[in-house]
C-alpha cells in the first residue's frame, strides 16, 4: 500500500511530444526525440509557451499548501519552478491522480488573476507515481526539496 503519492506535471508548451529532451507517451512509454512530431505540436497550440514567474510560483505552493490543508492530505514537498511543479502527498484512500488535478485546477482559477486573458496553464494529464515507503518518500523530498535547480 502506497503512503504517498509523487506527482509532476508541466506548464503549457513546455514539453511537447518530440521533444528533443526525450518524452513520454502514456501507452509506449519513453519515446525518442522527434522533431517533425514537435513541430506539429507546436503549431497545435493555441498559446504560448509558458513560464511562471516568482509570484505565480508562490501561488501554486500556496493554492497546493492550502487545498492540502483543507483536505486533510499531508504536504511532504512542493516546488513549483518556473516550468513545472513536484508534489510529495499523502491523501488517503482517493486515487493517485486525483490530488494533481485538484493541484492544476484550483492553481489555474488563483493564476487567471496574473494573467486574465490565458486559457491553459498546465499540459494535460501529468505523471504519477506510488510511493511505497518511508525510504523512498525521504528520497523523493530530497528531491523536490534540493534536486531542482
Amino acid at each position: 500500500m502506497a503512503i504517498a503519492y509523487f506527482s509532476t506535471w508541466t506548464t503549457y508548451g513546455t514539453w511537447l511530444p518530440g521533444d528533443e529532451r526525450g518524452w513520454y507517451e502514456r501507452v509506449v512509454g519513453l519515446r525518442e526525440p522527434d522533431p517533425i512530431l514537435k513541430q506539429r505540436a507546436q503549431l497545435l497550440m493555441t498559446e504560448d509557451a509558458l513560464a511562471l514567474d516568482a509570484t505565480q510560483r508562490q501561488i501554486v505552493e500556496g493554492v497546493i499548501a492550502e487545498h492540502c490543508r483543507i483536505k486533510n492530505w499531508t504536504l511532504h514537498a512542493v516546488n513549483c519552478r518556473s516550468n513545472h511543479v513536484h508534489v510529495a502527498v499523502s491523501a488517503d484512500e482517493v486515487p493517485i491522480t486525483r490530488p494533481r488535478e485538484q493541484f492544476k485546477m484550483w492553481g489555474s482559477r488563483r493564476l487567471q488573476g496574473t494573467m486574465p486573458d490565458r486559457v491553459y496553464w498546465w499540459t494535460r494529464r501529468g505523471w504519477d507515481v506510488y510511493v511505497d515507503d518511508n525510504q523512498h518518500l525521504a528520497a523523493v523530498v530530497r528531491y523536490i526539496v534540493e534536486g531542482q535547480d
